[in-house]
């Protein structure tokens, strides 16, 4: 038997790590904050809130992508877990370009 690989959970938060109100995308699962591109660590496989971690995810690179748009690569505070998301329409594109400069870490 063949596991779900994601699970839509597109619902508002408050940003562990700035602390701005984040509205829900509407169109596809919030994944990060759209001011500071910050996440968290809460899933094993995307949106089903399995992993035990909790810790922030910062944002370390963006790679622009032709198809996709800006791709974020996250990286755990807590556990350090490296994982990638596509940029949302409201995120800070000014932060998103920094990040595309700025690739070490």
């Amino acid at each position: 038997m063949q596991t779900k690989r994601f699970t839509k959970n597109d619902s508002g938060f408050i940003c562990a790590n700035c602390k701005a109100e984040v509205s829900a995308l509407g169109y596809t699962s919030r994944n990060h904050c759209p001011v500071c591109l910050c996440s968290l660590h809460l899933d094993v496989s995307p949106g089903d809130r399995l992993s035990e971690c909790g810790g922030v995810m910062r944002p370390v690179s963006v790679c622009p992508d032709s198809k996709k748009g800006y791709i974020i690569t996250h990286k755990c505070d807590k556990c350090g877990k490296v994982g990638t998301n596509k940029a949302a329409h409201d995120d800070d594109v000014d932060l998103l370009i920094a990040l595309t400069v700025n690739q070490n870490w």
